[in-house]
């Protein structure tokens, strides 16, 4: 199980893995072995990833710790982006 949400990412904001690879100048072959959790990226690449999808770097992680709060996304140019979080209901 990898500890990244960056295949979830990666099909949230419409790129490949190779077009990722691109943009943070590595090799598709990095990006795919990240993507199923072979490998963990530096720290100047997960925050190159983060910049590339303009995602906060906590969003590239899964969740360690239930949260008592959901977050709400609004739609915006042709990507969800979070808009705040609202505290989970009973």
């Amino acid at each position: 199980m990898s500890i990244l949400k960056l295949k979830e990412l990666l099909k949230e904001k419409g790129m490949s893995g190779k077009e990722l690879a691109e943009k943070v100048e590595v090799t598709p072959a990095s990006i795919s072995n990240i993507v199923q959790g072979n490998s963990f990226p530096k720290p100047e690449l997960l925050k190159q990833i983060a910049e590339v999808l303009d995602v906060d770097i906590r969003e590239l992680f899964v969740p360690t710790k239930e949260t008592e709060t959901e977050t709400i996304y609004a739609f915006r140019e042709g990507s969800y982006v979070p808009v705040g979080d609202l505290k989970k209901s009973n």
